[in-house]
């Protein structure tokens, strides 16, 4: 039994193992600037990793996703923002002519206000949002639909409210966080580590998730809603549950985020940027938590390499990318790896017993005498 558990937690502890492993070896071999951006790869990561969750277990496709990624990194960047202007305005603000802060501001000069808050306003937003549309019975396109409407209803609020949210440029200039200077070496260093971990964590947390129980249920949900529904389970808060904890790591992701780029505006909130999250779990292999991990980092590295190097045409390369991922790898890069593993066991000779130990031939009975 005890090898049977180890055995089915071999591919967890490899995945974790080797994230941990890379990610300490790239600071030995990367600049500060190709390290900032390899940071902002990995909250990329979490927020594909979420989305896989969501799409790729329960079947729940979500064109929203960088809302509920906007509000965690929202959420920080007010607390960052008040922190750099002390007891002053925010420097927007005070463009926009506002006299007094606003009264749901004040809280998140605290920082153990705005960490939790990045996780749990996309959570409680989602939750909302996702229970008022599974008790409709709204189903697959339709609930894409939705996600895609507040994603664009998102976008324009934060563009209108410019006193309040910073309008198109967002909200930057950031200094400090819990008084250490963004721009040290060793808090950057500090913050990619705790990128990192935040990440395993939550390739942690899915993995023992969907071998669980619950885990079983998604697939279900995902395989055969009707069924499961007959069977007297309530999917209405077990597709409630799953799309709230999805929001919550993309909340985290988002706060991590804005820690590393130092800005957060409308333009990372909107349409775009949440069908590009599709693209990752798609690339990668949804389904697989591994995969989305290796397309978004992938993705965004060959979306960063290109524009450096094919400042001008670089958005053709990219799109040749993304159709030839999706002709030749229809189930993305893990799937395809699974599929070349299942055919190289497949093809794996067969040991034969030798000819003393193959069990002796039954002599068929004659049937000649009978005749």
């Amino acid at each position: 039994m005890r090898a049977d558990r180890w055995t089915a937690l071999a591919p967890t502890l490899l995945v974790s193992a080797g994230l941990l492993l890379l990610g300490a070896l790239a600071p030995l071999g990367l600049s500060d600037f190709r390290l900032s951006l390899l940071a902002k790869f990995l909250t990329w990561a979490i927020v594909a990793l979420s989305l896989d969750l969501l799409w790729g277990y329960a079947g729940l496709l979500s064109l929203g996703h960088g809302v509920f990624f906007g509000l965690g990194a929202y959420a920080m960047a007010m607390y960052l923002k008040l922190e750099a202007a002390g007891s002053d305005l925010p420097d927007f603000m005070a463009w926009s002519g506002l006299r007094a802060l606003p009264w749901w501001w004040e809280p998140f000069r605290q920082p153990w206000v705005a960490l939790p808050a990045a996780v749990l306003l996309p959570m409680g937003l989602a939750g909302l949002l996702g229970y008022l549309a599974f008790r409709s019975r709204v189903r697959e396109v339709y609930f894409a639909l939705i996600t895609q409407a507040l994603a664009l209803i998102a976008t324009i609020l934060l563009v209108g409210q410019q006193p309040y949210t910073g309008g198109t440029n967002g909200i930057t200039n950031f200094r400090t966080v819990l008084g250490l200077p963004l721009a040290a070496p060793s808090v950057r260093l500090g913050l990619y580590a705790l990128t990192l971990l935040a990440l395993v964590g939550c390739y942690l947390f899915c993995r023992a998730l969907t071998g669980s129980r619950l885990g079983w249920l998604l697939v279900a949900l995902r395989d055969n809603e009707g069924r499961l529904r007959c069977l007297g389970y309530d999917v209405v808060w077990l597709k409630t549950l799953v799309f709230a904890l999805s929001a919550g790591m993309a909340g985290l992701a988002g706060a991590l985020f804005v820690l590393h780029v130092g800005i957060i505006s409308p333009a990372l909130v909107g349409v775009v940027p949440s069908l590009e999250m599709v693209i990752w779990v798609a690339v990668g292999g949804r389904g697989t938590l591994s995969g989305p991990i290796v397309g978004a980092v992938l993705v965004n590295a060959a979306k960063s390499g290109l524009s450096e190097s094919f400042p001008e045409i670089w958005q053709f390369f990219l799109g040749a990318l993304f159709v030839g991922c999706v002709l030749l790898f229809p189930e993305g890069l893990a799937g395809a790896l699974r599929r070349v593993a299942a055919r190289g066991w497949a093809r794996a000779p067969v040991p034969r017993l030798p000819r003393a130990q193959r069990p002796a031939r039954e002599a068929l009975p004659s049937l000649e005498g009978e005749a």
